[in-house]
Protein backbone atom coordinates (compact mmCIF):
# COMPACT_ATOMS: atom_id res chain seq x y z
CA UNK A 1 0.00 0.00 0.00
CA UNK A 2 1.71 3.34 -1.18
CA UNK A 3 1.30 5.77 1.64
CA UNK A 4 0.68 9.42 0.69
CA UNK A 5 3.00 12.23 1.49
CA UNK A 6 1.37 14.74 4.22
CA UNK A 7 1.13 18.20 2.77
CA UNK A 8 2.11 20.74 5.15
CA UNK A 9 0.37 23.35 5.98
CA UNK A 10 0.75 26.37 4.12
CA UNK A 11 3.15 24.66 1.49
CA UNK A 12 0.69 24.71 -1.15
CA UNK A 13 2.28 25.84 -3.96
CA UNK A 14 1.20 29.97 -5.02
CA UNK A 15 -1.13 30.66 -7.65
CA UNK A 16 0.54 33.16 -9.41
CA UNK A 17 3.68 32.02 -11.96
CA UNK A 18 7.33 33.31 -11.58
CA UNK A 19 6.82 35.28 -14.53
CA UNK A 20 3.78 37.16 -12.69
CA UNK A 21 5.53 37.52 -9.57
CA UNK A 22 8.45 39.43 -11.12
CA UNK A 23 6.41 41.47 -13.38
CA UNK A 24 5.17 43.28 -10.27
CA UNK A 25 8.50 44.28 -9.33
CA UNK A 26 9.09 45.86 -12.82
CA UNK A 27 9.34 49.96 -12.35
CA UNK A 28 6.72 51.55 -14.26
CA UNK A 29 7.41 52.81 -17.95
CA UNK A 30 8.00 56.78 -17.92
CA UNK A 31 10.48 59.81 -17.71
CA UNK A 32 12.53 58.39 -14.55
CA UNK A 33 12.25 61.05 -11.50
CA UNK A 34 16.12 62.15 -11.32
CA UNK A 35 15.15 63.22 -15.39
CA UNK A 36 12.35 65.22 -14.68
CA UNK A 37 14.03 66.45 -11.57
CA UNK A 38 17.09 67.50 -13.69
CA UNK A 39 14.08 69.06 -16.44
CA UNK A 40 12.12 71.14 -13.45
CA UNK A 41 15.83 72.51 -12.23
CA UNK A 42 16.47 74.05 -15.70
CA UNK A 43 13.16 75.97 -16.10
CA UNK A 44 13.54 77.23 -12.51
CA UNK A 45 16.51 79.56 -13.02
CA UNK A 46 14.75 81.61 -16.33
CA UNK A 47 11.34 81.82 -15.01
CA UNK A 48 13.33 83.67 -11.89
CA UNK A 49 15.02 85.74 -14.52
CA UNK A 50 11.65 86.38 -16.18
CA UNK A 51 10.23 87.71 -12.96
CA UNK A 52 13.17 89.58 -11.48
CA UNK A 53 13.48 91.46 -15.23
CA UNK A 54 9.61 92.03 -14.87
CA UNK A 55 9.57 93.41 -11.57
CA UNK A 56 12.27 95.59 -12.07
CA UNK A 57 10.30 97.05 -15.39
CA UNK A 58 7.03 97.64 -13.25
CA UNK A 59 8.82 99.33 -9.88
CA UNK A 60 12.16 100.50 -10.89
CA UNK A 61 13.40 101.16 -14.50
CA UNK A 62 11.74 100.43 -17.91
CA UNK A 63 12.98 100.49 -21.40
CA UNK A 64 11.51 102.88 -24.49
CA UNK A 65 12.51 102.93 -27.85
CA UNK A 66 12.09 106.83 -29.25
CA UNK A 67 9.50 106.03 -32.44
CA UNK A 68 9.05 109.99 -33.91
CA UNK A 69 11.10 113.00 -34.42
CA UNK A 70 8.95 115.12 -31.86
CA UNK A 71 12.20 115.38 -29.47
CA UNK A 72 14.74 116.11 -32.25
CA UNK A 73 17.41 116.69 -31.30
CA UNK A 74 17.24 115.54 -27.82
CA UNK A 75 16.59 112.20 -28.67
CA UNK A 76 16.76 110.63 -32.42
CA UNK A 77 13.83 108.22 -33.80
CA UNK A 78 15.60 104.97 -32.84
CA UNK A 79 17.21 106.12 -29.53
CA UNK A 80 16.73 103.94 -26.37
CA UNK A 81 16.44 105.53 -23.04
CA UNK A 82 15.96 103.81 -19.54
CA UNK A 83 13.14 105.45 -17.81
CA UNK A 84 13.52 105.51 -13.84
CA UNK A 85 10.12 104.85 -12.07
CA UNK A 86 11.27 105.60 -8.29
CA UNK A 87 10.54 109.41 -9.16
CA UNK A 88 7.15 110.24 -7.83
CA UNK A 89 5.01 113.02 -9.61
CA UNK A 90 5.77 115.42 -7.09
CA UNK A 91 9.26 115.55 -7.35
CA UNK A 92 9.32 116.42 -11.16
CA UNK A 93 10.59 119.62 -12.11
CA UNK A 94 10.46 122.42 -15.20
CA UNK A 95 12.31 121.22 -17.84
CA UNK A 96 12.50 117.07 -16.62
CA UNK A 97 11.59 114.34 -19.85
CA UNK A 98 8.88 112.00 -18.69
CA UNK A 99 7.45 108.82 -20.45
CA UNK A 100 3.81 108.74 -20.03
CA UNK A 101 0.34 107.25 -21.18
CA UNK A 102 -1.06 109.71 -23.13
CA UNK A 103 -4.33 107.88 -23.84
CA UNK A 104 -6.26 109.95 -21.05
CA UNK A 105 -4.47 113.30 -21.28
CA UNK A 106 -4.74 113.30 -25.42
CA UNK A 107 -7.86 111.49 -25.26
CA UNK A 108 -6.36 108.43 -27.42
CA UNK A 109 -8.43 105.53 -28.52
CA UNK A 110 -6.92 102.41 -26.72
CA UNK A 111 -7.27 99.14 -28.87
CA UNK A 112 -9.38 96.23 -27.41
CA UNK A 113 -6.29 93.85 -26.93
CA UNK A 114 -6.69 89.65 -26.48
CA UNK A 115 -4.93 86.86 -24.24
CA UNK A 116 -2.00 86.92 -26.82
CA UNK A 117 -1.61 90.30 -27.99
CA UNK A 118 -1.31 91.14 -24.31
CA UNK A 119 1.46 88.50 -23.78
CA UNK A 120 3.44 89.76 -27.28
CA UNK A 121 3.17 93.41 -25.86
CA UNK A 122 4.46 92.14 -22.49
CA UNK A 123 7.54 90.58 -24.31
CA UNK A 124 8.22 93.71 -26.53
CA UNK A 125 7.87 95.82 -23.53
CA UNK A 126 11.16 93.99 -22.10
CA UNK A 127 12.90 95.14 -25.21
CA UNK A 128 11.88 98.39 -24.95
CA UNK A 129 8.77 98.75 -27.54
CA UNK A 130 6.21 101.13 -25.84
CA UNK A 131 2.26 101.27 -26.13
CA UNK A 132 1.07 102.85 -29.01
CA UNK A 133 -0.15 105.31 -26.47
CA UNK A 134 2.82 106.16 -24.43
CA UNK A 135 4.95 109.03 -25.30
CA UNK A 136 8.21 111.16 -24.20
CA UNK A 137 7.64 115.18 -23.70
CA UNK A 138 9.25 117.82 -21.41
CA UNK A 139 7.75 118.99 -18.78
CA UNK A 140 7.29 122.93 -18.94
CA UNK A 141 4.28 123.58 -16.22
CA UNK A 142 3.63 122.22 -12.86
CA UNK A 143 0.46 121.89 -11.03
CA UNK A 144 -0.40 126.01 -10.20
CA UNK A 145 1.72 127.48 -13.24
CA UNK A 146 0.42 129.54 -15.67
CA UNK A 147 1.87 128.90 -19.39
CA UNK A 148 1.39 131.03 -22.40
CA UNK A 149 2.69 131.75 -25.22
CA UNK A 150 3.93 134.02 -25.91
CA UNK A 151 5.93 136.36 -24.07
CA UNK A 152 6.74 139.77 -26.09
CA UNK A 153 10.14 138.41 -27.35
CA UNK A 154 8.47 135.16 -28.89
CA UNK A 155 9.52 132.86 -25.66
CA UNK A 156 7.40 130.34 -23.47
CA UNK A 157 6.67 132.14 -20.68
CA UNK A 158 5.67 130.69 -17.50
CA UNK A 159 4.47 132.63 -14.18
CA UNK A 160 5.34 135.75 -16.20
CA UNK A 161 8.65 134.95 -16.81
CA UNK A 162 9.95 133.80 -20.04
CA UNK A 163 11.60 130.80 -20.39
CA UNK A 164 14.93 130.41 -22.04
CA UNK A 165 14.79 127.00 -24.02
CA UNK A 166 17.60 125.69 -25.25
CA UNK A 167 17.02 122.16 -25.99
CA UNK A 168 14.61 123.69 -28.83
CA UNK A 169 15.06 122.30 -32.30
CA UNK A 170 17.45 124.66 -34.28
CA UNK A 171 15.21 126.58 -36.09
CA UNK A 172 12.22 126.13 -34.13
CA UNK A 173 10.02 128.66 -33.17
CA UNK A 174 8.96 128.16 -28.79
CA UNK A 175 5.51 127.71 -30.90
CA UNK A 176 3.73 129.22 -33.50
CA UNK A 177 0.28 128.54 -31.49
CA UNK A 178 -0.88 131.23 -28.66
CA UNK A 179 -2.02 129.61 -25.50
CA UNK A 180 -2.64 130.77 -22.33
CA UNK A 181 -3.25 127.91 -19.36
CA UNK A 182 -3.63 127.48 -15.67
CA UNK A 183 -2.12 123.74 -14.82
CA UNK A 184 -4.70 122.33 -12.48
CA UNK A 185 -3.56 120.46 -9.27
CA UNK A 186 -1.93 116.93 -10.48
CA UNK A 187 -1.60 117.62 -13.88
CA UNK A 188 1.48 118.63 -16.47
CA UNK A 189 1.58 120.90 -19.61
CA UNK A 190 4.36 118.77 -21.85
CA UNK A 191 5.69 119.64 -25.18
CA UNK A 192 8.45 118.43 -27.97
CA UNK A 193 11.93 119.90 -28.47
CA UNK A 194 10.68 119.62 -32.26
CA UNK A 195 7.78 121.93 -31.39
CA UNK A 196 7.11 121.98 -35.40
CA UNK A 197 7.01 118.52 -35.20
CA UNK A 198 5.23 117.82 -31.68
CA UNK A 199 1.75 116.58 -30.99
CA UNK A 200 1.66 117.97 -27.20
CA UNK A 201 -0.47 119.64 -25.12
CA UNK A 202 -1.28 122.15 -27.30
CA UNK A 203 -2.56 120.30 -30.02
CA UNK A 204 -5.15 118.59 -27.26
CA UNK A 205 -6.37 121.67 -25.74
CA UNK A 206 -9.87 121.15 -26.57
CA UNK A 207 -9.95 117.71 -25.23
CA UNK A 208 -11.15 116.83 -21.14
CA UNK A 209 -8.25 117.70 -19.36
CA UNK A 210 -6.91 120.34 -21.76
CA UNK A 211 -4.29 118.24 -23.00
CA UNK A 212 -2.67 118.01 -19.60
CA UNK A 213 -0.88 115.34 -18.09
CA UNK A 214 -2.26 113.66 -14.89
CA UNK A 215 0.37 112.69 -12.77
CA UNK A 216 -1.06 109.05 -12.39
CA UNK A 217 -0.26 108.80 -15.63
CA UNK A 218 3.27 109.34 -15.94
CA UNK A 219 5.40 105.99 -16.12
CA UNK A 220 8.52 108.06 -15.03
CA UNK A 221 11.42 110.23 -15.62
CA UNK A 222 13.43 109.71 -18.33
CA UNK A 223 17.10 108.61 -16.96
CA UNK A 224 19.87 107.43 -19.53
CA UNK A 225 20.03 106.82 -23.06
CA UNK A 226 21.70 103.42 -24.08
CA UNK A 227 21.78 103.55 -27.85
CA UNK A 228 23.11 104.51 -29.84
CA UNK A 229 25.99 103.90 -28.01
CA UNK A 230 27.70 107.04 -29.53
CA UNK A 231 25.43 108.96 -27.08
CA UNK A 232 25.77 106.88 -24.57
CA UNK A 233 25.18 108.34 -21.10
CA UNK A 234 22.89 110.84 -18.94
CA UNK A 235 20.44 112.80 -20.99
CA UNK A 236 20.77 115.56 -17.92
CA UNK A 237 24.62 115.53 -18.42
CA UNK A 238 24.35 115.89 -22.76
CA UNK A 239 21.74 119.13 -21.97
CA UNK A 240 24.18 120.11 -19.89
CA UNK A 241 26.99 120.15 -22.49
CA UNK A 242 25.19 121.66 -24.89
CA UNK A 243 24.88 124.77 -22.47
CA UNK A 244 21.25 124.54 -21.25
Amino acid sequence: MTEKTPQVPGSAAPSSSPRDVAGADEPKTGEPPARADRSLRWLIGPAVALLLVLGLRAFVVAPFSIPSGSMEDTLDVGDRILVTRTTDAEELERGDLIVFDASQAFNLEVPDRGLLESVVDALEGLVGQGSPTDYVKRVIGLPGDRVRCCAPDGRIEVNGEPVNEPYLKPGQAPSTMTFDVLVPPNRFWVMGDNRGGSSDSRAHLGEPGGGMVPGDDIIGKVWVRYWPLDRLGSIQSALEKNGE
